[in-house]
């Protein structure tokens, strides 16, 4: 009899409150975006359940719900896995982040009160602790925080949840993880002239960076490894 090798997931699930389906959905939710488990990793439907002490049924509701949101995949043969990007799609999702965020900028550098514009600073301060550590995790962390520290204060609550949305498709690849430190640094080179301009209200000079920024990003995504797993072959089926 063949043993079935244990879902690397499985371990990472916190049950603070058990039965509940929109615990079940958010734990699973929260460990696929942490990163911590990499695509195709299972998601073993049974032993789920068995873990959160519920039937099957609250279980395939949330891997629904997040099949939806494009975080699982499910196959035939294959049951339940972590989705994974072919290297097309994680481009065609970076350009729908940058479309979202720039639609955003102009009101958000508008809007933005003394306490948001604080929060920013903040969180940049993290980020460039980040790169003085030669930190890829918290770079990846925190280098979203800061893009949504930029664009939450546009109050554009519908584009925000798809920007939310999109950013989720895209983050258990962690590509900030799997770049050069070079790349890391030339990166947060850009974040410091959105914030500057930010910080000035210079809404054409915002868009200017922001446009630099996302040009960058489109070539050093270009730059992720394709044979290692990360990323799926460009001839993947599609997912059911």
């Amino acid at each position: 009899m063949t043993l079935r090798r244990r879902s690397a997931l499985l371990a990472r699930l916190v049950v603070d409150e058990p039965g509940r389906p929109q615990v079940i959905l958010g734990e699973l939710r929260r460990v696929i975006l942490d990163g911590a488990v990499p695509p195709c990793t299972v998601i073993p439907l049974r032993e789920v359940a068995e873990l959160f002490g519920v039937s099957h049924i609250p279980v395939r509701e949330a891997l629904k719900t997040l099949i939806g949101e494009g975080l699982v995949t499910h196959r035939p043969q294959r049951g339940y896995q972590v989705a994974q990007l072919t290297a097309r799609e994680l481009r065609e999702m970076y350009i729908v982040r940058d479309t979202l965020e720039t639609a955003s900028l102009a009101a958000a550098a508008t809007n933005a009160c003394e306490a948001e514009r604080a929060h920013l600073l903040g969180v940049n301060e993290l980020l460039e602790r980040a790169i003085l550590d030669d930190d890829p995790e918290a770079y990846q962390r925190q280098s979203r925080s800061f893009h949504v520290a930029l664009t939450r204060p546009s109050r554009m609550h519908r584009l925000l949840h798809m920007l939310e949305s999109a950013w989720n498709v895209t983050e258990p690849v962690q590509s900030m993880v799997h770049i050069d430190k070079a790349d890391r640094e030339r990166l947060h080179a850009d974040h410091i002239a959105m914030l500057d301009a930010f910080l000035a209200r210079d809404v054409d000079r915002l868009l200017v960076a922001a446009d630099e920024h996302h040009r960058r990003l489109e070539s050093v995504i270009a730059t992720l490894p394709t044979d290692t797993g990360l990323l799926a072959p460009e001839d993947i089926s599609s997912v059911q």
